[in-house]
């Protein structure tokens, strides 16, 4: 097989097929051979001046032309676009909206107005208002008359009126005023006062009416039985919720076991002992009951009574005993009532470190939320966070003295305030360097911590003379009072204790 080309033809042997060139192709391939040299696209920044160069000038106006003329020009298309609503519009639009409420469709409007609906020029003023407001903590009554719309001199009558009643100091926060104020000549004034109506005290009612176009003060007496409340009943599994399920108020369950821990260990109170106690209680004739301190603490542990009532003696309140033994005074007292000594002072070996240190107090178990009260007066040098110590309180006493109170649960005394001996510090816990609860208790004298058995410890003061046969006749007429509350409800086995 072969192939030659003759006269514009192409010849193949062996099969001897012929085939044809289209017509004109051998003067068209001169043409495209000198056009495919032309080159349009130029670098500019080279062989400058020559042909080439201005061939590329030429293509790089000729677009640059044709760009400008086929451009729809410089000035931007304006439509016109409705000016802004204003927001009364924009409520309406949003009001007659489909659209989920979170994108701000619900305006709270029914309905947009209709042309038909037409504005008021005037709207009808009520001839009266009644308000209830409330006394705030560090209110003044003439400003909350006033904040409430009062004109000023009405404001400043009432509060008057009421002075001369009652201290205003002494209307306590959180109270209710109902205020009536009447009709003004004119919206540029506040409204008169025509009627305020509020309890001062417990025992009493102040009203304030107008009459004759002046304010007058009418007082009502509340009347109020005040014979102190006496509970008891059964301890069971728990002396708290004991008390609370009899009806005595939490502050005063916590006084009671606060001055029962001084003569009795908590942890040794069993479910068959009973309580006692009489506390302050005023029950008005309109329904209101008010509740006041613990007077009276009674328990029968072991077969045995124990009766406390408190008493002022040489000018300070404490508790004594039936015989008119008080409370331990001049010197130190324990910390904790009832409490265990876990470890005493000196070289130990620390559960938690590891090895062997001084031991600068005395640790004394009880159980978590058992109240730690001051050893004696003084005033708090610290309270807060100490290392190891936990919680941690110290207080600074007379002739150099000082102790300290470790692993708090919670303290409630700050630094800088004034303590008295037996006074509630905080509650036993086991924060810090600890294994389980105690309050670890350090006494030191100038600075250095010494052993808390070498100091002097509990004296305990007595009632004798004339005062003796007028307490015991009280804490007789205390402990005789008729039971308002018994606690004796199913009987529950204690727990066993470990």
């Amino acid at each position: 097989m072969y192939q030659r080309e003759e006269h514009g033809f192409v010849t193949a042997g062996g099969a001897g097929a012929i085939a044809a060139r289209p017509p004109g192709f051998g003067r068209a391939a001169p043409i495209r051979g000198r056009l495919a040299d032309v080159d349009l696209v130029v670098d500019l920044g080279s062989r400058i001046g020559t042909g080439e160069w201005f061939r590329g000038l030429a293509t790089l106006a000729t677009l640059i032309g044709t760009t400008i003329w086929l451009a729809p020009g410089f000035d931007p298309i304006t439509i016109p676009a409705p000016p802004p609503m204003a927001l009364a519009q924009y409520d309406e639009m949003r009001s007659l909206a489909i659209a989920p409420a979170a994108y701000g469709a619900d305006t709270g409007r029914r309905l947009a107005p209709t042309e038909r609906a037409q504005p008021l020029t005037s709207t009808p003023e009520r001839p009266r208002l009644d308000i209830r407001s409330t006394l705030g903590f560090g209110d003044g009554l003439a400003r909350v008359l006033e904040r409430e719309g009062a004109a000023h001199d009405d404001a400043v009558k009432a509060a008057s009126l009421v002075a001369g009643a009652v201290p205003l100091s002494d209307i306590a926060a959180g109270t209710t005023l109902a205020i009536t104020l009447g009709r003004r000549p004119s919206r540029a004034v506040d409204r008169p006062i025509d009627a305020l109506n509020f309890r001062a005290r417990f025992d009493l009612r102040l009203s304030i009416t107008r009459a004759n176009d002046a304010l007058t003060l009418q007082r009502q007496p509340i009347a109020v039985d005040a014979t102190p409340m006496r509970l008891t009943g059964t301890i069971g599994t728990s002396l708290y919720e004991a008390e609370r399920n009899a009806g005595a108020p939490p502050s005063v369950v916590a006084d009671y076991i606060k001055a029962i821990a001084r003569r009795v260990p908590i942890d040794d109170i069993l479910a068959s002992d009973r309580f006692d106690m009489v506390f302050e209680h005023k029950r008005a004739a309109t329904g209101e009951v008010q509740t006041g301190r613990l007077l009276y603490a009674g328990i029968v542990h072991g077969g045995e009574t124990l009766r406390l009532t408190r008493w002022t003696l040489g000018g300070r309140e404490q508790w004594f005993d039936a015989n008119g033994a008080g409370e331990m005074r001049d010197g130190f007292t324990m910390p904790v009532s009832g409490a265990r000594m876990s470890s005493g002072f000196g070289m130990r070996f620390h559960p938690i470190l590891g090895f062997s240190r001084m031991h600068q107090g005395v640790d004394l178990a009880a159980p978590y939320g058992t109240p730690i009260v001051a050893a004696a007066d003084g005033v708090v040098r610290f309270a807060g966070w100490h290392g190891g110590h936990g919680n941690f309180v110290q207080i600074a006493h007379d002739g150099e003295l000082g102790t300290g109170y470790g692993h708090m649960s919670r303290i409630i005394v700050r630094p800088g305030e004034t303590v008295q001996q037996g006074e509630l510090i905080g509650y036993v816990g086991s924060t810090g360097l600890s294994t389980g609860p105690h309050c670890h208790f350090e006494v030191y004298r100038g600075g250095t911590p010494i052993d808390p058995a070498s100091a002097s410890f509990e004296r305990t003061e007595r009632i004798g003379g004339g005062a003796l046969a007028k307490f015991k006749a009280m804490m007789a007429r205390l402990a005789g009072l008729p039971i308002g509350g018994d606690a004796r409800t199913t009987q529950v086995k204690a727990p066993a204790r470990g």
